[in-house]
């Protein structure tokens, strides 16, 4: 436990009585900040927009377990959320009572809703019997945190019977049944990003409501439990398997709890964790550009609020941050992220130049490298690891090439989340699958999920502007052995060589490359051109070389085409390919390798 029990309730009871984290004076001098103008400016458009929430009818709730489909039934939960962000922060800010008033209509509505948690995370909860509107799941935490801040900052300015309703609903729905049911939640021994958001959740929620000292001490030691769970999924690197956007949610919660139990209490969560929080520079692409790997994203709005107090409590290197974070960023509207954005964002930290960097990550065994341009930023990215990570993708040796933040060699990062993404149909969606990867097929194998497929690191080395990553692969498939990848990266040249070495001569292979941009072949050299600059492969003559678009969704259902290169010949004791990375400059067009699109 990262506090004694003695510690916990000694803090307890010196607090004293329950109060907001922050009042209503604080925030609204926050919101005169030129840096949070835009900001401000979307908040109150949006509140006085006066658009209804929108219901959730049971049609929509049995959507999931009918079709597996997620989109129609939480987009208008988001939504409602959204609408209560955007009226809370207003009702805080400004005088107008009709600001309050539309409040507490959307909080009276938000304790209509049937459960707060999602309909694709009830099946979660083996602790329902027949009550899911005590489902405790991310977004039911995230709630009872949210309505439980918001009505004890505008405590005096509501009335009596919203805000007893508001408390009685986080009491009954999150706080009695996680507290006072013995039997664990999966979550609170977990290690990914549920164990954090969760247990932060419904500390924060615990940390504004609750009075008596002795079940609040249960709670934060509980919620403490969970929290050190959630810790021991990190190794030394402090690396986020489940990539940027996980580490903002997991992390994040675990920063704002951090700081609402010490500025209740005095406790101290955030010493010992500067290596978890200097992950996102370690990835950084620049400009809001990152390392995409697993169910990750090539491009996160980090919030601003978090890096700052990071910043400032930690000193630890950031991300290049091209802005403050503003109200769409966050899809879900996290009541936690923009609350705290408010409340701890400085200038400061936006903007500052991009810097060449190298990160070496060995629990995750990420290989980052990064060099400035003519303020281009060329990025070069590589892993290994294993195929039972969190959020897990059949990319062992996989790897990304970004010219200005777009990548021309792309890891696709995370797909449409439905039943069938987070079901025994994983592998079946190009996203994850080892063919929407820049990984070779061998034999007809591929790689396939589970801890035993894994790739072992025979060197890791860094002199000057040059690294080197050797990868054994052959535990990566079936049947394979003897399969070892090896990147040498020359940033000086920003060329990376690239070889695939085989103990098994004459096997079938195919090499794929993956991008978002369809390749052009040019004097016999493929090319991918983007908007910043372009990469060049140069590879033997032995290739029969094919591209396949492939049209698919994106994580947020939006259309897209992937362009997959596939290369096909034989094994032999080593292949090269050599990929030139280019700032613009005039190219003849040359011809183009087409085929139908199939869809994925």
């Amino acid at each position: 436990m990262l506090h004694s029990y003695r510690q916990i309730t000694n803090a307890m009871h010196n607090a004293g009585p329950p109060r907001p984290y922050f009042d209503v004076t604080q925030l609204r001098a926050r919101a005169q900040g030129r840096h949070l103008k835009t900001l401000i400016r979307q908040l109150r458009a949006d509140a006085d927009s006066n658009e209804p929430l929108p219901g959730l009818p049971y049609r929509l709730y049995r959507t999931y377990q009918h079709t597996g489909d997620r989109h129609e039934y939480e987009s208008r939960y988001f939504r409602r959320r959204r609408l209560l962000n955007s009226a809370a922060v207003v009702a805080m800010i400004a005088p107008e009572p009709q600001a309050v008033e539309r409040l507490s209509d959307i909080l009276w509505e938000i304790c209509d809703e049937y459960t707060w948690a999602l309909p694709a995370h009830v099946r979660f909860d083996t602790t329902l019997g027949d009550r899911p509107d005590r489902c405790i799941d991310l977004f039911a935490a995230e709630t009872a945190h949210a309505l439980a801040e918001i009505v004890t900052v505008l405590s005096d300015r509501l009335e009596p019977a919203v805000r007893g309703r508001v408390e009685t609903a986080v009491r009954s729905r999150v706080l009695v049944p996680f507290l006072d049911d013995p039997r664990s939640r999966w979550w609170e021994t977990g290690t990914n990003n549920w164990a954090a958001v969760c247990g932060s959740a419904i500390g924060m929620a615990g940390l504004a409501l609750e009075t008596d000292p002795m079940r609040l001490s249960a709670l934060v030691a509980r919620v403490e439990r969970t929290l050190e769970s959630f810790l021991s999924g990190f190794g030394d690197d402090g690396g986020c398997y489940e990539g940027n956007e996980y580490w903002i949610y997991g992390y994040g919660y675990y920063v704002y709890f951090a700081e609402a139990l010490r500025e209740r209490t005095g406790l101290d969560l955030l010493p010992g964790t500067e290596a978890i929080a200097s992950f996102p520079a370690a990835i950084d692409f620049g400009n809001g550009n990152c390392a995409s790997f697993s169910d990750g994203s090539d491009r996160t709005v980090m919030p601003t609020g978090l890096m700052s107090l990071l910043h400032k409590r930690l000193r630890v290197a950031l991300p290049q941050l091209p802005r403050v974070s503003e109200f769409g960023d966050d899809h879900c509207y996290r009541w936690a992220h923009l609350s705290r954005t408010l409340l701890w964002s400085t200038e400061d930290i936006v903007n500052k130049p991009v810097e060449n960097g190298s990160a070496w990550l060995p629990d995750l065994a990420w290989a980052i490298e990064r060099r400035v341009d003519d303020d281009t930023v060329i990025a070069f990215a590589a892993k290994g690891g294993h195929n039972d990570e969190e959020h897990n993708q059949l990319d062992l040796g996989s790897f990304i090439l970004s010219v200005g933040g777009q990548q021309l060699l792309c890891d696709l990062g995370a797909g449409l989340y439905d039943a069938d993404y987070f079901g025994p149909k994983r592998y079946d969606a190009l996203h994850t699958s080892a063919a929407g990867h820049s990984v070779p097929s061998i034999g007809g194998a591929e790689q396939q999920p589970g801890r035993q497929y894994s790739a072992d690191v025979t060197r890791y080395e860094r002199g000057g502007s040059s690294t080197h990553l050797s990868l054994d692969l052959s535990r990566a498939y079936d049947h394979a052995a003897g399969f070892a990848r090896s990147f040498a990266w020359d940033g000086a040249a920003t060329r990376l060589t690239m070889t695939d070495s085989f103990a098994d001569a004459g096997l079938s292979l195919t090499e794929r490359f993956i991008s978002k941009i369809e390749p052009q072949v040019l004097n016999g050299h493929v090319v991918w051109r983007g908007e910043f600059g372009e990469v060049e492969l140069a590879h033997a003559d032995v290739w029969r070389r094919e591209v396949e678009p492939i049209v698919t969704q994106d994580h947020h259902g939006r259309t897209e085409t992937v362009y997959r290169l596939n290369l096909h010949a034989r094994t032999a004791p080593s292949h090269e390919f050599e990929f030139r990375v280019t700032l613009p400059r005039a190219l003849s067009a040359g011809p183009t390798l087409r085929v139908r699109p199939q869809r994925f």
